[in-house]
């Protein structure tokens, strides 16, 4: 899967600088690659966006056409997103060579009713949600799909059983446990002299202290810093 993105490049850097893009429609992003020095460029959000929501999310090969003829293969290599409005803020993207094998983390889709859940009253646990493969930039797929249709209660599906193929290959442990069926957990009943203590308590429990979560801030690129 590959998408297109137009791209801009930058010589004016810092917190204006950052803001005035943001305004013109655009963010601060870096282009990366093998034995070229890091270059400033500005993209347009939505469309980055669009390309990070699509089917091939991150591993979306893009073809990054940068002002004054320039055009590279890159994938994504970081964003940063607003926590409050959920805006991006900053992309790194990095050039791939279309013959050279790369290491992606791709995810795992899960298809149909497991008999150990339908029939069998299992849970399903969804261990690992991702798999590390090796392939082609061009042969990286948007998932990878396990039927756990026939998982009946106490099976799973672990690296190993993945079907072999023939664009990539995982490079994730074979032993790895992605999914499988285990019981329902059973909450022990208390034992009379427990329910005997709880009813003769006399003395009520302090309310418990709210939990003060402390908001980290949004890193800021180096671009965007005073």
């Amino acid at each position: 899967m590959e998408a297109a993105l137009e791209a801009v490049r930058r010589d004016q850097f810092g917190k204006n600088e950052a803001g005035r893009l943001r305004q013109a429609g655009r963010i601060p992003a870096v282009l990366y690659g093998e034995a070229r020095a890091a270059e400033p460029i500005a993209v347009d959000p939505k469309a980055l966006m669009q390309i990070l929501r699509s089917k091939g999310g991150v591993n979306t090969l893009i073809a990054l056409n940068v002002q004054g003829g320039d055009e590279a293969r890159v994938l994504v290599k970081e964003f940063q997103v607003d926590p409050v409005h959920h805006r991006l803020l900053h992309a790194d993207f990095y050039r791939v060579a279309m013959d050279k094998l790369l290491r992606v983390a791709v995810p795992v889709q899960l298809v149909g009713e497991a008999r150990g859940v339908k029939t069998e009253g299992g849970i399903m646990d969804f261990v690992h949600r991702e798999v590390q493969i090796e392939c082609l930039p061009g042969d990286i797929p948007p998932q990878i799909t396990i039927d756990v249709s026939e998982l009946g209660l106490h099976d799973g599906v672990r690296v190993r059983d993945l079907p072999v193929s023939p664009t990539w290959k995982t490079v994730s442990e074979a032993d790895m446990l992605i999914v499988h069926v285990v019981p329902p957990k059973v909450e022990a009943e208390p034992a009379p002299a427990e329910e005997a203590a709880a009813a003769t308590a006399t003395t009520p429990a302090a309310p418990a202290e709210p939990e003060v979560i402390k908001k980290g801030k949004v890193e800021k690129p180096e671009d965007e810093k005073a």
